[in-house]
């Protein structure tokens, strides 16, 4: 034991990029689970490689350029700058190396089941003669080679494009030409060939220009040729000051496509000339070249997903629709006004958060309505719901977040649209991003105002609720709603909420009231009672947070956390961490929401615990830079579900489960004769109301 021992800052934190590329691997990994169908195998390749492609665009970029401005900042765990760079360069030729691997092996299990990535060598006459049709009619008169010689300089190549760099000699005097063609983006990466073999079968689109290279340059002979995929730096900069901010993003939105590069992707069999000539002209290190042994770009791989395979992808599963509000014939604010309700995504349909503003923008009675937008689709059923009620003379208020990295220029194009309905569009605060997921509707009853409000953990975006797993809280307790407006007050009008009943917010006070609630549980174990903290998040970085469960932890408090993504904290360590578990859940379905559970001086699961839901992680940057907030469970049949039913199954599950140690590795847990998937459990056992009143509840 080492009771007593003094842990320094950096024996107590993982690094946070270190443990993210960590997560990555697990999602990696989920392309090598054989119990999944292959093409959702091949999904989860997709989404890895995309993942990797934002962390090197943000999180390396922002590393890159402390490096560039000599800035010495030593990490919560004791890396520079430097250390952190070479250690995330040495991670990911691992982890790129385990996708190329993965890549390879269902390639050959796809072609095995008649679908097939195939090489140009393996192209038969037919379809020879048919994809060079398909190329003089749909790619070539979009392409455009470019010379790179003393007329023309090496040209700009845009953030995650793909580019064929030619080395070629003319025939009849031997001149020499180097130059790059762009591949077009205007088109898949992958193209379909007519099913002459009785197979689907594709072919990528750089090696059908390396097939007709003689199309685009007549005469010439190919000496040498090689892809190369450039990933830039795109955190945007915008002025502090800015009269308006619309205008400030769209040129800042123009500045991101010129970027830094911070990687190269070059394929292994390139020419050494041509990695140099392109190395000098793109100005990046040798560490940041990375030489794949496969296919550049595996992001792209969700293209080859072809749905008439329905034996290669998931069963569909069709969310189930509230029968709490079915039971009201659809009429949601009748539902909300017998009794609150939670409703579980993707399990349950988003198509209940729409409703109720579709019902909203066509009530008579409604006078008004706030919404906040983080993130939402490009035909958003929730913005044409708010457009429609402006429309019809009720006030709308819109609080749209530009900030919502790379969404920035969705949420510009719908504030635009919004403002020539009528919508009243706010921006919120330029030093602080708002994350906070809140919808009100304002109603006239009784010659009264009523509020009805719904909370969220996820971003009111029907595409992504069908695969985040995420809570919508719908409420008309009347001190929720009067913070709610307060809310919207403080961001439409700055002016600080001082008269908060029950929603926490940040930066005010969502992590003082977090600490104040460990406190509570420290104390409970002090004095004898059960003391038990349950947490749900999809990160876990916050320093002053982490201490004080390591303090919880030492005092024997029994914390148990399932974290998807960062972790920081090291579970398990003797004196520091012995009574922390962390583990990680990544299924079918992202997890996503935010649930914490403090016993309360009881054993958990209870009845007495205090329950909480957040937009917010865990993190320095939810707590101080953006506005979250936390919002307490007191319903007794939404406290059941959420307690009982989601975090239960979540603590419980062994199907999809990696479990943390001290040295961030992770490892699977053994699943057993009788794996247990939370996944599985929610899209066959209904929800408490999913299943509205054909049962009794358990709410004494």
């Amino acid at each position: 034991m080492n009771e007593g021992k003094i842990f320094k800052a950096f024996e107590k934190l993982i690094n946070r990029e270190l443990s993210w590329l960590a997560f990555n691997m697990r999602v990696v990994e989920q392309a090598a689970n054989e119990s999944y169908p292959l093409l959702e195998r091949l999904r989860f390749l997709s989404i890895s490689g995309s993942n990797l492609d934002e962390f090197y665009m943000v999180r390396v970029a922002g590393l890159r350029g402390l490096m560039s401005r000599d800035k010495i900042i030593v990490s919560d765990d004791g890396l520079t700058t430097k250390q952190q760079l070479q250690k995330i360069y040495n991670y990911t030729d691992l982890l790129i190396n385990k996708q190329q691997i993965i890549y390879k092996h269902l390639i050959k299990e796809l072609r095995a089941v008649k679908l097939n990535l195939i090489q140009a060598t393996d192209l038969d006459k037919r379809e020879i003669k048919w994809l060079k049709n398909y190329f003089l009619q749909e790619i070539f008169p979009i392409l455009t080679p470019l010379a790179i010689d003393q007329a023309h300089p090496f040209p700009f190549i845009t953030n995650l494009s793909f580019s064929l760099v030619v080395d070629l000699k003319r025939n009849k005097d031997s001149h020499s030409l180097l130059a790059i063609i762009p591949i077009p983006t205007q088109t898949s990466r992958f193209i379909r060939l007519p099913d002459f073999n009785d197979e689907i079968r594709f072919i990528s689109l750089e090696n059908m220009l390396k097939l007709f290279i003689g199309l685009i340059f007549p005469n010439y002979n190919l000496l040498g040729e090689g892809v190369f995929r450039i990933i830039r730096d795109s955190e945007l900069e915008v002025e502090e000051k800015a009269e308006d901010l619309v205008l400030v993003f769209q040129s800042a939105l123009k500045r991101r496509r010129r970027g830094n590069v911070v990687r190269l992707e070059v394929n292994k069999s390139m020419p050494n000339n041509l990695r140099d000539i392109i190395k000098k002209e793109l100005n990046v290190l040798d560490e940041e070249i990375i030489n794949i042994d496969g296919l550049i770009g595996t992001s792209q791989l969700n293209d080859l997903i072809v749905e008439e395979r329905e034996d290669l992808i998931f069963k569909p599963f069709n969310p189930r629709f509230p029968e709490r509000v079915n039971e009201f014939n659809g009429d949601i604010f009748a539902a909300i006004k017998q009794k609150d309700f939670v409703v579980h995504h993707p399990f349950e349909s988003f198509d209940v958060v729409v409703s109720f503003l579709e019902q909203a923008a066509l009530d008579d009675d409604v006078i008004a309505i706030k919404q906040t937008l983080y993130r939402t689709s490009d035909n958003s059923p929730i913005v044409l719901a708010l457009i429609k009620a402006a429309e019809a003379g009720k006030s709308v208020t819109a609080l749209i977040e530009l900030k919502a990295r790379f969404d920035e220029a969705r949420n510009i194009k719908w504030a635009q649209d919004m403002e020539r309905a009528g919508v009243q569009v706010v921006f919120g605060f330029l030093e602080l991003k708002t994350h906070a997921k809140i919808s009100v509707v304002i109603r006239r009853e009784n010659k009264k105002l009523k509020s009805y409000v719904h909370f969220g953990t996820g971003n009111y975006h029907p595409l992504t609720a069908k695969v985040y797993t995420d809570l919508s809280y719908f409420t008309d307790d009347e001190d929720l709603g009067r913070d709610a407006i307060h809310i919207f007050n403080y961001l439409t009008g700055n002016t600080r909420p001082e008269a908060l009943k029950k929603v926490k917010i940040s930066p005010i006070n969502i992590r003082a009231t977090l600490m104040d609630h460990i406190d509570r549980e420290i104390k409970f174990a002090k004095n004898g009672k059960p003391a038990n903290i349950w947490i749900k998040l999809n990160a876990l970085v916050d320093e002053p947070i982490i201490n004080k469960l390591y303090e919880a932890s030492n005092a024997g408090v029994s914390i148990d956390m399932v974290i998807r993504g960062i972790c920081c904290l090291r579970p398990g360590i003797p004196g520091l961490s012995e009574n922390i578990r962390v583990k990680s859940i990544v299924g079918r379905f992202l997890e996503h929401a935010r649930i914490i559970c403090f016993g309360n001086g009881h054993k958990l699961p209870s009845k007495k615990a205090k329950i909480f839901i957040s937009s917010a992680d865990w993190m320095p940057r939810n707590f101080d830079r953006r506005v979250e907030v936390m919002i307490p469970i007191e319903n007794s049949t939404v406290h059941s579900q959420i307690l009982n039913q989601i975090m239960v199954a979540n603590i419980k599950d062994t199907a999809q489960s990696w479990t943390l140690d001290e040295n961030n590795l992770y490892k699977k847990v053994e699943a057993g004769n009788n794996p247990f998937s939370a996944h599985e459990y929610f899209m066959t056992n209904p929800s408490l109301s999913g299943v509205g009143q054909a049962i009794k509840n358990d709410e004494e």
